[in-house]
């Protein structure tokens, strides 16, 4: 592989080069592998293969050279300056999925038992919100949820309830762009020996690298920034302990069939690959409009970690490269402005998801956060005016001009 032979001095070449290996053919890159199974020169290749000894693809559920490579890259740029308790650079193992909802399914699913729960905190996804809240708890897994900003609240919940197993973080957090203290809340999860897993799907390694930290996996919707360009669904799952990850996690993500597949890998691939310019782009605009919606008179209150009035500003700060291009705001007139701002966009897009190059813009109480009741999203901040709102590579004057014709519309 030519990061292993190649000393990267940044990350964009990691996006570019990490992870690829020589195609048998000489592909300048590697093709689509639209193949369901692979063939074995006799049976003793076959069985060396299924035991594990020879490393070979068996049928595509379980791995595919086009996922491979989607895989280490995503390993290369989470790790890229890492370096483990002995120094050298550290591995990791990743494990691309259909859907983050796979991925996250694989995660929970592969660490928790009934009886176990999980420490996390309010403002999450809507589905992973969902997934603690509606699909664990019939399987004897439930979820506590916290204000884990504050390190008081986090250990008072950690003394009180020994069955606590995960510690469960998205940060930036979807949508109020909550921002809590990885560093701090590792350290927190290790005297209590729980396993810690970071949604870092908003910031992608290009903004922060939990693993520097000391957390035992980091998730992915690689939908959003990673792919960036909204061609293909996907999700994944890297950890720490390469053995588990080889061996139990590898185990139940195959079993629980959300397994990736070779064409959205092949786009996740060619999206990675302008991870470092767009991510750029993406952040310098978002930064802009920020400043320029903050001052708008219909704009009630503006969450963005890069503005000092963000109560997680300086959070932000110290573990993130640049506050992002994620950011939502809430407008005076409640949902009735919602509704007219969103009816008079003109360029930006009317829709779910996020991190494509068009800017997209949604309603969480009407879209994403549907499935959450009312007195929840309002306890976490998600009213019904809030806007969220991924920046784009646009031209920023135009992101500008349509929000402000929108907003008098």
């Amino acid at each position: 592989m030519a990061d292993q032979i190649f000393p990267f001095s940044g990350i964009s070449s990691v996006a570019v080069h990490a992870g690829h290996e020589q195609d048998p053919n000489y592909a300048h890159l590697t093709p689509i592998y639209a193949s369901s199974t692979y063939v074995f020169d006799d049976a003793e290749q076959g069985m060396r293969r299924f035991t594990g000894e020879d490393k070979g693809y068996i049928y595509s559920r379980w791995g595919n050279p086009t996922m491979t490579e989607a895989e280490d890259k995503i390993s290369a740029l989470e790790t890229f300056g890492i370096a483990d308790a002995a120094g050298a650079p550290l591995q990791v193992r990743t494990i691309v999925h259909a859907s983050g909802m796979a991925a996250l399914t694989t995660l929970m699913l592969g660490n928790l038992k009934t009886g176990d729960k999980i420490l996390t905190h309010f403002s999450l996804y809507g589905g992973t919100q969902e997934l603690v809240e509606k699909v664990l708890p019939p399987l004897g897994i439930s979820a506590i949820v916290a204000d884990l900003r504050d390190l008081n609240i986090a250990e008072a919940a950690l003394k009180a309830d020994p069955a606590i197993r995960m510690l469960y973080l998205e940060t930036p957090a979807n949508p109020t762009i909550q921002c809590v203290d990885i560093e701090a809340l590792t350290q927190l999860g290790r005297q209590y020996n729980l396993i810690i897993a970071v949604d870092n799907t908003f910031a992608t390694p290009w903004l922060q690298q939990p693993f520097a930290y000391g957390v035992d996996y980091v998730f992915h919707s690689t939908t959003k920034f990673l792919n960036g360009h909204g061609t293909a669904i996907g999700g994944a799952l890297a950890g720490r302990d390469v053995e588990k990850m080889n061996t139990h996690m590898t185990k139940w993500h195959r079993l629980l069939g959300g397994n990736s597949n070779p064409f959205d890998a092949f786009l996740l691939v060619q999206g990675m690959r302008t991870l470092d310019v767009r991510m750029e782009r993406h952040c310098h605009n978002a930064m802009e409009v920020a400043a320029w919606l903050e001052h708008h008179p219909a704009v009630a209150k503006v969450n963005y970690l890069g503005l000092t009035s963000h109560p997680d500003h300086e959070t932000a700060l110290k573990q993130m490269r640049h506050p992002g291009a994620m950011m939502s705001f809430e407008l005076k007139g409640g949902l009735e402005a919602g509704k007219k701002f969103i009816d008079g966009l003109r360029m930006c897009v009317r829709a779910v998801s996020l991190g494509t190059c068009d800017t997209l813009v949604c309603h969480p109480a009407s879209m994403t956060h549907f499935g959450v009741p009312r007195e929840k999203r309002e306890q976490y901040g998600i009213g019904d005016g809030l806007i969220r709102l991924s920046v784009g590579i646009e031209n920023v004057a135009d992101i500008v001009h349509d929000f402000d014709a929108a907003l008098h519309s």
